[in-house]
């Protein structure tokens, strides 16, 4: 297998842009945080098959931070680039923006990362090109994604050492101050 040529952050810049419209709304007539989920995940596809020339797959979604409320009738466009890049996976850095046309106003209302996975016709996980860096927001981006990934591991490691000191005890004290109505009779650790 050969490995891909490397390629500029720039050629996979992916833009998708939607007009919310009606059905898209929730109770509180706000677009439902459900679509633009979905329209990162979309847009994240996009821009990592293009990086990658396969098919990728949706790994994890980090930090979908929801900044300000997305209207009917507002355009919404989710710009994509590839900020970092693995032996099979790449990350997608995403920022949503409505505009509200009537009004000529645009708001960043969204940002997220998505971790993607490349896969070969043999459906495993398969080498990208490796990410040229063009400029210092690009290098900036990328030493962050790397930060991230080790955060991530260092996170995953704490929750599942806390996890098994917590199943030991019912840790009443901790729980004294919450919100939370505890029923012993109901479980047994």
């Amino acid at each position: 297998m050969s490995v891909p040529s490397a390629k500029s952050v720039s050629f996979s810049k992916t833009t998708i842009t939607e007009l919310m419209i009606p059905s898209y709304a929730n109770f509180g007539g706000k677009i439902h945080g459900g679509i633009l989920l979905s329209l990162i995940d979309k847009v994240a596809y996009a821009c990592a098959s293009k990086h990658a020339a396969n098919y990728c797959v949706t790994v994890s979604v980090d930090n979908v931070d929801f900044l300000e409320p997305v209207e009917v009738g507002d355009l919404v466009h989710l710009k994509a680039s590839v900020v970092y890049v693995g032996n099979s996976s790449l990350v997608v850095g995403i920022n949503v923006i409505a505009e509200n046309v009537k009004e000529g106003t645009v708001k960043k209302t969204n940002n997220s990362y998505v971790t993607m996975v490349a896969k070969g016709e043999d459906d495993k996980p398969t080498k990208v090109p490796e990410l040229i860096l063009e400029s210092k927001e690009e290098v900036r981006l990328f030493l962050e994604a790397i930060k991230r990934k080790e955060l991530k591991k260092d996170y995953r490691s704490k929750i599942r050492e806390v996890s098994s000191v917590l199943m030991e005890d019912t840790h009443e004290d901790l729980l004294a101050s919450e919100r939370c109505v505890l029923d012993l009779k109901k479980f047994t650790l």
